[in-house]
């Protein structure tokens, strides 16, 4: 499969990642079960008329996908493929207690019809007048790797020269105390803890929107090649090595061809395990970690995919990353390892343009 192009790059997170020299200023929270994404001045950007029907997911894709597509000098992208674990879940909420309260009785379809997965990707379609490819992708913690696979498969068979690509995911007061009786939330009292030692069950929860340029070409404003994504829903622990040593045979690559790995470490303990097993298979490579600075939700890994393009754009690691103190004079591969509590594991491999 040919080579593809990240061309611009965008995310709005827990910390201030639309501001300059952002990595400089990268704060990690291990304090708090549920944090939230610095939200922009949305009336830059959005009418503000417009700004009050709209969800904070949509809201926040609107604003990244703005400027990824100005960084990378498109207008009208070829096609809009958007990934996400809960979709508009605030609209979602807002239209089941209307049924409740109203006994399922004069309702009005608004909230119902901003509550579908899709509303994102439409939405952004709508501002910019895009009736191309559009597209939703709704695989828990695997939804931006099918989006970008989605993508690379497009430009590969020339139906597309540029395609924006994003995901997205917001909070809702209902589904985090449900994530809480579920344990999926770590209990207040576990805090603070340590995310690469702990020794407790469940995760801290974030939001954000991170949206890519996906491209034929490179341009001045390349951040970094896609050059492979691998996708499987389940996996045992012992069988991460052939997982990932499978995935970079495909590639004719060994583990010390990896310059650097991010590993998506999130304070569960269980879950963790697995790449505790990946961390030793790359004992030459510069290991980072991610999830302390965006905590975890279904499309944490955009976080982690804006901070691999940072890091083979400008060849610097932050200090605030690293699992180990390993210096790197030049970094060429970057692999990206993720999963959400053990399930839905992807490998993206991205390569310095």
């Amino acid at each position: 499969m040919s080579v593809v192009y990240i061309n611009g790059a965008s995310c709005i997170s827990v910390q201030d990642t639309l501001a300059e020299n952002f990595s400089q200023n990268l704060n990690p929270e291990n304090s708090i079960p549920i944090i939230k994404a610095i939200e922009p001045n949305y009336k830059e950007f959005i009418p503000p008329a417009m700004i009050r029907r709209m969800s904070k997911t949509v809201k926040m894709s609107s604003v990244a996908s703005h400027h990824a597509l100005k960084e990378a000098g498109i207008e009208k992208p070829d096609a809009i493929i958007v990934g996400t674990g809960m979709g508009c879940s605030q609209d979602s909420e807002k239209f089941l207690k209307n049924v409740i309260d109203n006994q399922e009785e004069f309702l009005t379809p608004t909230y119902f019809i901003q509550s579908t997965h899709n509303t994102v990707a439409g939405q952004i379609a709508l501002a910019l007048q895009c009736h191309a490819y559009n597209f939703t992708y709704v695989n828990t913690s695997s939804a931006l790797e099918f989006s970008l696979l989605d993508a690379k498969l497009q430009i590969t068979d020339e139906e597309a020269e540029n395609i924006l690509v994003g995901s997205t995911d917001e909070q809702t007061d209902r589904t985090m105390e449900l994530y809480k009786l579920h344990n999926i939330i770590k209990k207040s009292e576990d805090f603070p803890f340590d995310f690469l030692k702990s020794t407790t069950k469940g995760v801290m929860w974030g939001e954000g929107s991170s949206f890519f340029v996906i491209g034929k070409n490179k341009t001045d404003n390349t951040y970094a090649k896609i050059k492979d994504i691998q996708i499987i829903n389940s996996l045992e622990n012992q069988e991460t090595e052939s997982f990932v040593g499978g995935f970079l045979d495909k590639n004719n690559l060994t583990y010390k061809d990896i310059d650097v790995v991010i590993l998506g470490f999130s304070g569960d303990q269980d879950s963790d395990n697995y790449y505790k097993t990946a961390m030793s298979l790359f004992p030459e490579s510069a290991l980072l970690y991610y999830k302390h600075l965006s905590g975890e939700f279904n499309t944490a890994s955009g976080f982690s995919t804006f901070m691999a393009c940072q890091i083979l754009k400008n060849q610097e690691i932050p200090e605030i990353m690293k699992i180990q103190p390993v210096q790197k004079d030049a970094i060429k591969n970057v692999l990206l390892y993720n999963h959400l509590l053990g399930d839905d594991h992807s490998l993206v491999l991205l390569e310095r343009a």
